[in-house]
């Protein structure tokens, strides 16, 4: 839980009005530790890039503009922005050589142009820290016109800014690890490189910082013996688990568990988990309320599951949406698809993208839809493939039946009309039409439309051959029987 400490000695008394806000997001870095030929701001956390979940957190926020300073990937880090967020929604800076973390707040200074009020500065690899806990550090900023900067106290502070005080607890400065003295090593609060502060203050400090230091980089931490010689410096304590960062891809599956167990929190109020620890559901799915979730479940992107809906064991849904009371058995794979109200799923079932389907209509085991509508109550129970169709209510859809949907060079589509039935191990022909009514019979090849109320039938005339299994069996037992030999001959 995020702590103001202390006010700054140099504070301004009383509450100023909210003044605006602005963001800088430091994701140059390339990341060596993941061993990746990826940025690690890249790397996916629950579904999203790192880099995604401050940017997140600033347009929660309210912060405008917001500018990401990239460096390593520029321009794979910058189309992935720009595809989640749109085209300008972020503003890029580009740091093309790393001098350090002051000199890459330095090159966005340029894109902040004619920004005003508090500068919030966030790190693209730590995708946890909370919004309590940043709106109480930009809080904290407003309300004392200081630089407030977030610390915590790690199990281990070795390779961490230490945070230097006095003895009445004000802040002095920041030393890295690396140049920190014994007794500065022996402090166990740190600086977890999230700052909140004015606009201007950063304008006027950051051309002036010198890298005097064993790395001969620019260090954004020295703005903060310069605020402690004029603005003032407050803290703003969080727990560590919320601000570690991710630096290696077994940090990135820690950081992936606590996240998933916080949204997964989030939805246990109203929903029930047959086993939280292997459900996954990411950040912008939403679960209605007597939902039901099975062992293994993972819902991603932007699905949404209704009220009552069941969702069972092994389930992937991908930007699917499920209608209220809907049943998904077990081991289906959705993908932006949407299964109406009342529906029955699977199991095994494989809904691919464009697959609608209406009001009470079921979809059985190892059936596979793609860019197919299935009218209200309808059914397609058993081994069926129905790609590019359009099939109206009340149809009965056999087992084994395909629409032969692809001709090796264009997709055409198979409408099938309200009340028809297809008989088991049916092939349709597209572009091909069953009307209302219709019957198709079983083992139909069907390549011509068929009109409402008729029968279609296209299969070979039945023969018996009388006594074919007598003189099968005769042949095999003569191929079986042992040939007779001559004497042996001696050589």
């Amino acid at each position: 839980m995020a702590t103001e400490r202390g006010k700054p000695r140099s504070a301004k008394s009383g509450r100023s009005r909210k003044s605006p806000l602005a963001c800088v997001i430091l994701a140059a870095g390339q990341g060596t530790r993941m061993r990746s030929a990826r940025a690690k701001v890249l790397h996916e956390l629950l579904g999203r890039p790192l880099v995604a979940y401050p940017i997140e957190s600033a347009k929660a926020m309210g912060a405008e503009p917001i500018v990401a300073v990239l460096g390593h990937q520029r321009d794979k880090v910058a189309e992935e922005l720009r595809a989640r967020f749109g085209a300008d929604a972020i503003r890029i800076a580009e740091q093309a050589e790393r001098h350090g973390t002051g000199h890459a707040l330095r090159m966005a200074l340029p894109a902040l142009r004619g920004a005003r009020g508090i500068l919030l500065v966030l790190s693209g690899d730590v995708p946890l820290v909370q919004r309590k806990t940043l709106s109480a550090l930009v809080g904290t900023a407003r309300r004392y016109s200081c630089l407030a900067v977030l610390t915590t106290t790690p199990p281990d502070p070795s390779g961490y800014g230490r945070i230097v005080r006095d003895s009445r607890g004000h802040v002095l400065r920041i030393v890295e690890h690396r140049d920190a003295t014994p007794q500065e090593r022996a402090v166990t609060e740190i600086n977890a490189g999230i700052y909140a502060g004015p606009i201007e203050f950063f304008r006027k400090v950051l051309p002036t910082l010198q890298a005097r230091n064993s790395q001969h980089e620019y260090y954004l931490t020295d703005v903060v013996e310069r605020a402690a010689e004029s603005i003032g410096v407050s803290t703003v304590d969080a727990d560590f688990k919320d601000v570690g960062g991710v630096n290696d891809r077994a940090q990135l599956v820690e950081a992936e568990s606590m996240l998933r167990a916080r949204v997964n929190a989030r939805w246990m109020t109203h929903a029930t988990f047959r086993d939280a620890a292997s459900t996954v559901i990411e950040p912008d799915v939403v679960v209605g309320v007597d939902v039901e979730l099975g062992r293994g479940v993972a819902l991603r992107g932007r699905t949404r599951i209704g009220h009552g809906a069941k969702i069972g064991d092994g389930c992937l849904l991908t930007d699917t949406e499920v209608g209220a009371g809907a049943e998904v058995r077990p081991y289906t794979i959705a993908t932006e698809a949407v299964i109406g109200v009342h529906t029955k799923v699977g199991p095994f079932a494989h809904l691919r993208p464009g697959s609608v389907l209406d009001a009470d209509a079921h979809v059985g085991n190892f059936v596979e839809l793609k860019k197919t509508r299935l009218g209200r109550g309808s059914k397609a129970n058993h081994l069926t493939y129905l790609g590019d169709a359009t099939v109206g209510d009340g149809v009965n859809i056999g087992a084994g039946t395909i629409t032969c949907n692809y001709n090796g060079y264009e997709k055409t589509e198979t409408i099938i009309e309200d009340g028809a039935f297809i008989g088991s191990d049916s092939q349709l022909v597209a572009p091909v039409r069953v009307g209302r009514k219709a019957v198709v019979a079983a083992g139909t090849t069907v390549t011509d439309d068929v009109p409402a109320g008729a029968l279609a039938i296209a299969r070979a005339a039945q023969v018996a051959v009388a006594g074919y299994a007598q003189k099968l069996a005769r042949r095999y037992e003569g191929e079986a029987r042992p040939q007779k030999r001559g004497p042996r001959v001696s050589g």
